[in-house]
C-alpha cells in the first residue's frame, strides 16, 4: 500500500509517500480503506520528539474516514464495506495511508450523505471540544463560556456546539478571525493581542465571570483564565494545567478538567474506549442536522501533507486540513 512514511523523529517536514506492507487486523480491529485523513496539530507534535512504542518506518494520522475492507478475529458489529470515521492511537501506525487498523469498539458508522474529507475533519478537534463540553463541563442552556483559540479546530467545533446548547459564548481570536468565529455562533471576540482578555470577560459579565472556560492554549493562559470564572466555575484544559492555588478560595470555588482524549487507547478501559465512538455518534447527528459544520479550510493530497503540517505549525491555518487520500 501507499503510506506518507516518517523514517525518523523529528523528520515529519520531509516525508515522502512510499509502498509499505498492508496490514492485517487482529482480534478486535478492522482494517479500514481510508478515503481521507484529518491533520492536527498533535501530528507534527509527536512526531517531532518520537514515540517509544513506534517502530520506523512510522505513519502518522489520527483522524481517519473510509469503507472496512476487513475485519479481525471477534469482529462481529461491522462488515467489509460498512463506511465509517474513527480516531486512532498515537501509539500506532495511522491514517495517512491507503489502509490503517484501529479497534471495532472505536469507530463510528458514517451515512453515505457525509463526504469522507468532512467526516475526517472531526475526529481529535471535534471529539476533544465534545468531551471537553458535555463530559466534563456538562454545559447547559443559559450559561456562558470562553473559549480560548475559537478559530483552530477545537475552538472553531465548541463555539457552535456551545451555540447549540444555547450559551453565551465569548472567545479569543485575532482581529483578522473575528467574522469567522462569529459567523460560527461567537457573540463576543476578543483580541488576545490587543485586549486583556480578563478585563474584557468580566466587563462583558458584568463583573460576575464565566461559568466555564475552554483553555487550548497553554498553562500560563489557563492560569489567567482563572481569573474570568464565577462562583463554582469551571475550566477545561487540553495545552497544560493551571496553577490550581490561583484563585481558588472559599468564596469562590472551582472545579478543573484535564482534557487527554487519545490517552483513552492506552487505557484498560473499554467503556471509555467505547466513548469515542458515542461521541462519533453525535458529532456526526450534529453534521446531518446542520448545527456543525466541519470547518475544512484545505483538502490537500498524501504528499502535500508535510508541507500542511508546516502550516499547521506555524499556525497560519483557520478551521481543519484534510488529505483526500483516495479519489
Amino acid at each position: 500500500m501507499k503510506a506518507l512514511v516518517l523514517n525518523d523523529k523529528g523528520l515529519w517536514d520531509t516525508m515522502t509517500v512510499e509502498e509499505i506492507e498492508t496490514p492485517t487486523p487482529g482480534k478486535g480491529e478492522v482494517l479500514v480503506n481510508i478515503h481521507a485523513a484529518g491533520l492536527n496539530p498533535v501530528d507534527y507534535k509527536t512526531a517531532t520528539n518520537g514515540n517509544p512504542n513506534w517502530t520506523y518506518p512510522h505513519v502518522l494520522g489520527l483522524d481517519g474516514a473510509g469503507i472496512i475492507e476487513q475485519v479481525g478475529e471477534d469482529v462481529t458489529e461491522w462488515n467489509p464495506g460498512d463506511r465509517v470515521v474513527y480516531h486512532g492511537d498515537l501509539t500506532k501506525k495511522g491514517t495517512f495511508a491507503e489502509y490503517a487498523i484501529t479497534s471495532a469498539h472505536t469507530i463510528s458508522a458514517l451515512p453515505d450523505s457525509i463526504p469522507f474529507e468532512d467526516a475526517a475533519a472531526i475526529p481529535t478537534a471535534g471529539y476533544t471540544a465534545y468531551q471537553a463540553l458535555f463530559r466534563k463541563l456538562h454545559i447547559h442552556k443559559g450559561q456562558k463560556i470562553l473559549i480560548h483559540a475559537g478559530a483552530g479546530g477545537v475552538g472553531g467545533f465548541a463555539i457552535q456546539m456551545a451555540k447549540y446548547m444555547g450559551l453565551t459564548v465569548i472567545t479569543t481570536a485575532s482581529k483578522h478571525n473575528h467574522n469567522f468565529v462569529k459567523q460560527l455562533g461567537a457573540d463576543y471576540a476578543i483580541d488576545y493581542k490587543e485586549e486583556d482578555f480578563v478585563e474584557r470577560v468580566l466587563e462583558i459579565t458584568n463583573g460576575i465571570g464565566v461559568n466555564a472556560v475552554l483553555d487550548a492554549v497553554s498553562g500560563d493562559n489557563a492560569t489567567k483564565s482563572l481569573d474570568t470564572l464565577t462562583f463554582n466555575g469551571q475550566i477545561a484544559y487540553i495545552a497544560g494545567a493551571p496553577d490550581f492555588t490561583q484563585g481558588v478560595s472559599f468564596a469562590r470555588p472551582l472545579s478543573f478538567h484535564q482534557i487527554a482524549l487519545g490517552g483513552v487507547h492506552q487505557s484498560s478501559n473499554t467503556a471509555e474506549q467505547a466513548d469515542l465512538a458515542a461521541m462519533g455518534d453525535e458529532m456526526i447527528n450534529l453534521l446531518l442536522g446542520g448545527y456543525v459544520d466541519p470547518l475544512i479550510h484545505q483538502i490537500v493530497s498524501l504528499e502535500d501533507v508535510p508541507q500542511a503540517l508546516v502550516e499547521l505549525s506555524e499556525r497560519h491555518v483557520t478551521g481543519k486540513i484534510v488529505a483526500k487520500v483516495k479519489e
